[in-house]
């Protein structure tokens, strides 16, 4: 499907666009955002321990591990 260029609708089209987005968002399910934060830090918190951006990686699996160096003799 080809790109649209906003700037080359006319404001009808774009009036047309932006009540058919409006249409799609109002039958959206919305929460409080206390509870969707609190949700988001249970699930971090449970995970954390799998995490390697949090636990590191282990150095027999880490890919990017130096395989070997130069030595100038």
């Amino acid at each position: 499907m080809p790109a649209i260029n906003i700037e080359d609708l006319s404001e009808k089209d774009k009036l047309k666009m932006e009540v058919e987005q409006l249409r799609k968002e109002v039958k959206l399910e919305r929460q409080p955002v206390s509870k969707c934060s609190e949700e988001i830090k249970n699930y971090i918190e449970e995970r954390s321990g799998e995490d390697p951006l949090v636990q590191g990686v282990p150095e027999d699996k880490n890919p990017f591990k130096e395989k070997g160096g130069c030595v100038i003799a």
